[in-house]
């Protein structure tokens, strides 16, 4: 189950659970898209893959399995 983090780990943007401007790599590092497109050039800086929206979980769905409180920022050439 996606862990759905809180924010961009290069810019520290908040990034809510429902949030449309969240993107995710095959490893589930999680980027705001404005990151994603204009700071790292479409490649994950921690293991150089592409990145896709993030999948938006049910509301209802949240109380049952909430999304991930803890903030992780990396320090990313670029960031």
């Amino acid at each position: 189950m996606l862990a759905l983090r809180p924010n961009c780990e290069c810019c520290d943007s908040d990034l809510p659970a429902d949030s449309a401007e969240a993107r995710i790599c095959t490893f589930e590092c999680t980027f705001c898209a404005d990151c994603v497109d204009n700071r790292l050039g479409g490649a994950c800086p921690n293991c150089g893959g592409n990145f896709s929206p993030r999948p938006i979980r049910p509301a209802a769905l949240l109380l049952k399995y909430p999304a991930s409180a803890e903030r992780v920022v990396g320090k990313h050439a670029g960031c």
